[in-house]
């Protein structure tokens, strides 16, 4: 069996690389905090004191970091994966990163005689600790064909979206929808609330029918419990959807949902409550009004 390095152990590494460990595969795991990633070298996982050692131990390496410039360093720096991967190796980022990016890590890959991909997902936490996340490949064929095997112990949903950067595009459209899935849940509950109806008792009524959504069934429901704990967290999805602007600028389009959303959770952001799950916009848009979540 191939040996796989796995980089970034936090809310959703940890639990995708669990399954790839189950599966008797070797791993060899590198996080910034050792502690985040024990429960993985409990199990039998392999420690490397860097990103550059990941690469040296493995075959294929899989990331999963917080933002661009992280990605680009644990893979492509200096001491990043590429320095010692094996010619024949693969690089498969699963953040949710820049396209251009992506782009370039393949091209830093293929010059040392390797391959890039890009495979963000989405799901969130309960899909990553499930196995059920939808997975976008950017890639050439060969390689998604070699790490498809591995990306099916992750993901429920895999699809192939074509070269490089194309993973990472596929993804921004999904922070697009979720994006606009978000202002509906909560608007619609805050909307609920301040018609004095009971709100609980209104999203069962709702949820299974064309009104419900994966957002409102799950998210909807922490909300009602005041849990604001992140499946996704707020300074994440500020920088998903500058992503998104980023490519709208490209191509040449105006989303003028997307840039709401923006805008507001920008502001929550700066409030200092980026280490909320997205769920908490719930709270901002009630006081964007005067009012008071009582959730």
């Amino acid at each position: 069996m191939e040996h796989i390095g796995w980089i970034g152990t936090g809310v959703m590494g940890r639990s995708m690389a669990s399954f790839i460990l189950k599966a008797g595969y070797r791993l060899t795991v590198y996080n910034r905090s050792r502690e985040k990633a024990q429960a993985l070298l409990d199990a039998g996982a392999h420690w490397a004191d860097s990103p550059r050692e990941v690469g040296a131990a493995s075959d294929i390496v899989f990331s999963i970091v917080g933002y661009p410039r992280d990605v680009e360093d644990v893979l492509i720096g200096e001491n990043g994966a590429l320095a010692a991967l094996k010619p024949g190796g693969i690089l498969c980022d699963m953040t949710t990163s820049s396209p251009v990016l992506a782009e370039r890590i393949a091209a830093a890959a293929a010059a040392r005689g390797c391959a890039g991909m890009d495979c963000p997902v989405t799901g969130g936490d309960v899909g990553a600790r499930k196995g059920t996340l939808s997975i976008f490949a950017g890639g050439d064929a060969a390689s998604f064909a070699r790490v498809r095997p591995l990306l099916e112990l992750m993901g429920k949903t895999i699809m192939h979206c074509g070269p490089a950067g194309q993973g990472q595009r596929a993804k921004l459209a999904n922070q697009v929808a979720i994006a606009g899935v978000m202002f509906s849940t909560c608007e619609s509950l805050l909307f609920a609330q301040e018609a004095g109806l009971d709100v609980r008792q209104w999203l069962e009524a709702v949820v299974g029918g064309a009104a419900g959504s994966t957002a409102m069934n799950t998210l909807g429901r922490r909300v009602l419990d005041g849990d604001y704990a992140p499946g996704f967290f707020i300074d994440h999805f500020v920088k998903d959807l500058g992503l998104c602007l980023e490519e709208c600028r490209r191509m040449g389009l105006i989303l003028p949902g997307l840039a709401a959303a923006d805008q507001l959770y920008r502001t929550l952001q700066a409030q200092g409550h980026g280490q909320n799950g997205t769920q908490y916009l719930v709270r901002g848009l009630a006081e964007l009004c005067g009012k008071q979540w009582q959730g």
